[in-house]
């Protein structure tokens, strides 16, 4: 599908269907509406009244246009209430029309949406992704792909001519989105530590970022102990993936984005039981397909940000290998670690990962991660938490999110909560008690980060879609790319 831009007035432009955004509170058409429901001899208004609309923020309502009039089909989409009115706004309404139009056999969509906050660059990019990430199709698995109708091939955004810088960043981030969908909903047999480090370097190879990928024997060398650990019982090799994108120029900021990496997660030794939701440990790299695709966009984009993308990436299997509940892992920064539960494997994965990247001399840290059910509990299944001792970093990620449209919830670092780790054998153990259970893992996390600014993400609820959401799901929603990329590129 292509995203162009149009210079044509409203009253000229003529396609297959054209989509126009109004608010809640300003239903009435005024001025060029006025003249363009003229023009189509009152449909606009009798659309209006026949199907109730009142502009609630993404509602649709549709009708075709009679033959006399060079174009098929109008669909109206609501925008909300003007005060409520936020990029994330444009993104949401330019996927309800996408699917609408999917859905009506229109090749040729024209769009006429307001500017937010008068910034046409910003509101470009958000009705271009918005649209794009609405009607991609993960078909790669059927044989008989359900997608066989028609498709939209063209998106015409009126009245944005010149911004094609803006169309340009959009795709770069939808296509880091896509492939973090595709990573999330791939199978354990399809995506693997083996292919997760092939695609590390086929986008190192396509964008010309370093890359660095670490064997058993180097995470050996180097003790990571707790990674090792959660390797032990699969047949697969570890792999731990160090990807670097670095300007040409001096860089302003030094940053890490680090993914937790389980390919498939079968709780171990504490073995997943009957409704744990075995079958869809696949998506327990969620954090690590975020951490690839944001290396993707980023590496297209070139900012003049220094941004290393980690993951120590592996299975957590059964076998007579396999690590036991009440064994000492010590990680790669001395630290001793009782595993009372083989379950809380990604905890030890990323603090291995975590002391490696802190080395690195960076200005900040973002750890992401499908981390705890706990906090699916606090905070359901569209927000992911944020944990954080750092004031400014996590006001830097509430601004990206709140420009991304995707969902953070800034939640306490609760210090004396770590009493619940501790070990009467080790320094502490994997897991704490039931309470607080989300909290308990970011502090074992911030064990392993001495000296560098450092935020974790739990994403454990929005990494996935149950049912449709806007431009997520059903499935692999992407979660974290535009997030990240958005934290990346801001001053």
């Amino acid at each position: 599908m292509a995203i162009q831009l149009s210079d044509k007035p409203l009253l000229e432009w003529a396609g297959d269907t054209l989509a126009i955004a109004l608010f809640e509170d300003a239903v009435e058409l005024t001025g060029e509406l006025a003249s363009l429901d003229e023009r189509f001899a009152g449909i606009l208004k009798e659309l209006i009244a026949e199907e109730e609309f009142t502009g609630k923020a993404n509602s649709t309502v549709f009708t075709r246009v009679s033959s006399n009039i060079p174009v098929r089909k109008i669909i109206l989409v609501g925008l909300g209430k003007t005060e409520a009115f936020k990029i994330e706004t444009l993104r949401r309404a330019a996927a309800a029309v996408g699917k609408v139009g999917k859905k009506q056999k229109s090749k040729v969509i024209g769009l006429s949406f307001p500017l937010w906050n008068n910034d046409p660059t910003a509101s470009a990019q958000a009705i271009a992704e918005g649209v794009q990430l609405a009607l991609y199709q993960d078909n790669r698995f059927k044989s008989d792909p359900d997608d066989k109708g028609s498709q939209v091939e063209t998106v015409e955004l009126l009245g944005f001519a010149g911004q094609e810088a803006a169309i340009n960043r959009a795709n770069q981030i939808v296509s880091g989105v896509i492939l973090a969908r595709q990573l999330v909903a791939a199978p354990a047999n399809s995506v693997t530590p083996i292919t997760m480090a092939e695609t590390a370097q086929q986008i190192a190879q396509d964008y010309g970022l370093q890359i660095e990928i670490l064997e058993q024997e180097d995470c050996e060398k180097l003790g990571m102990g707790a990674f090792l650990g959660v390797a032990l019982a699969s047949d697969l090799p570890p792999k731990f993936i160090h990807l670097t994108y670095k300007p040409e120029s001096t860089p302003k900021r030094k940053l890490a984005i680090v993914g937790k990496g389980l390919t498939f997660d079968s709780g171990g030794l504490n073995i997943k039981g009957a409704g744990s939701g075995i079958e869809t440990m696949k998506i327990d790299m969620g954090g690590a397909a975020a951490t690839l695709g944001a290396a993707k966009a980023i590496a297209q984009i070139k900012p003049n940000v220094e941004v290393h993308f980690i993951s120590a990436v592996t299975e957590n299997m059964i076998s007579g290998k396999a690590m036991h509940p009440g064994d000492i892992l010590t990680a790669s920064n001395g630290k001793t670690i009782e595993v009372n539960n083989t379950d809380a494997e990604g905890r030890l994965t990323l603090a291995d990962a975590l002391v490696y990247t802190d080395k690195l001399g960076l200005d900040a840290i973002v750890d992401l991660a499908t981390l705890t059910g706990a906090n699916v509990i606090a905070l359901g299944d569209d927000i992911a938490g944020l944990y954080t001792p750092d004031d400014a970093l996590a006001g830097q990620l509430e601004q990206a999110a709140s420009e991304s449209g995707e969902k953070i919830w800034r939640m306490p670092l609760e210090e004396k909560y770590f009493e619940g780790l501790k070990s009467g054998i080790a320094d502490m153990k994997n897991t704490g008690p039931r309470p607080g259970g989300s909290i308990t893992a970011a502090l074992f996390l911030k064990q392993f980060v001495k000296d560098t600014p450092w935020a974790h993400l739990d994403i454990a609820g929005p990494v996935w879609a149950d049912k449709e959401n806007g431009y997520n799901g059903p499935g692999a929603t992407g979660y974290g790319v535009r997030l990240l990329v958005d934290w990346v590129l801001s001053e």
